[in-house]
């Protein structure tokens, strides 16, 4: 919200109400992805009524005319009402066709449910994460706090839709990352996973931690640099961080403090500002560091040793 409200945000509150009402919206979008609302649309020759689509999901005629009016209402779906006899007819949108239906081009699908199954529970505790200071993983799921991805994988079906979560996030900002700067330089280039804290590491010329700092506390992360630089070549190996990164002013950008939350409710770590990484970097043994906001949701930062 602005910092001076204008006359008319005093008189009555628009903005605040549209805050409010900010998690009806996702859950809608969450559920019709639940549904098959968009799978069903996306793939049907002609558009469809509420009672066909209630009939090929297993819904109620009455529970889904209100869900796709809504997505009407939010322009994520078409309508169009038939003079004869007054029937609506849905069909999709190209943004619905392309980021909600499973078979899209640069499908979110995955993302909208690990949203709605699992970070959404979680979110119900952030009042608790923030007197506490820790994640919720214990009330939600009776995992302890500390492991944090015995959280996540909790299950193959929880794994599977964490990747699916990651996937859909790197269709998005992959070109974006990877062309943030020149890697020709580097020749064996590793996107690194797995028990990075304790396994050996591969031998790259370039480590790519891709949204993974910003799970753990400050002194984790600067002891997996620390083993990242160790193995390094010197004036030859670095490291590619992908995060969304934090203003330095603290004002913003929304979407990476939001994710801060979401890491406070589901893990021990946070979002950062590009200094803070600059600096655990540096006191990795890296040197060099630069920073490139990508004008999308995750921005890159390559340090050399």
């Amino acid at each position: 919200m602005a910092e001076h409200l204008s006359q008319s945000e005093l008189d009555y509150p628009f903005k605040l109400l549209e805050y409010f009402n900010g998690f009806r919206v996702s859950k809608v979008i969450f559920s019709a992805c639940e549904l098959g609302v968009f799978d069903l649309l996306t793939t049907s020759p002609c558009a469809l009524s509420a009672q066909q689509v209630a009939q090929a999901l297993h819904a109620s005629v009455d529970g889904t005319e209100r869900l796709l009016d809504a997505l009407v209402g939010i322009e994520i779906l078409h309508v169009e009402t038939q003079a004869e006899d007054g029937t609506a007819l849905y069909s999709s949108t190209e943004v619905a066709g392309m980021y909600l239906a499973k078979g899209g081009a640069k499908s979110l699908h995955d993302m909208a449910i690990y949203q709605s199954q699992t970070i959404y529970p979680l979110w119900n505790n952030m009042v608790d994460a923030v007197r506490e200071g820790n994640n919720q993983n214990q009330k939600l799921f009776g995992i302890p706090p500390e492991e944090v991805f015995q959280a996540v994988y909790r299950s193959d079906e929880e794994m599977l839709k964490f990747m699916g979560l990651m996937n859909s996030s790197w269709v998005l900002d992959g070109y974006d990352v990877v062309m943030a700067f020149s890697l020709a330089g580097f020749r064996n280039i590793v996107d690194l996973g797995g028990d990075f804290f304790h396994g050996e590491l591969p031998v790259a010329d370039l480590y790519v931690l891709a949204r993974i700092l910003h799970d753990w506390s400050e002194d984790k992360c600067v002891t997996l640099l620390k083993r990242i630089c160790d193995v390094c070549e010197p004036g030859g190996g670095g490291v590619l961080l992908v995060e969304a990164t934090l203003l330095e002013s603290r004002r913003g950008p929304v979407q990476a403090q939001l994710f801060s939350l979401s890491m406070l409710v589901q893990t021990e770590g946070r979002e950062r500002p590009p200094s803070q990484y600059a600096r655990m970097l540096r006191q990795s043994g890296f040197r060099d560091v630069q920073v490139c906001r990508t004008g999308k949701t995750y921005d890159a930062i390559l340090a050399l040793k």
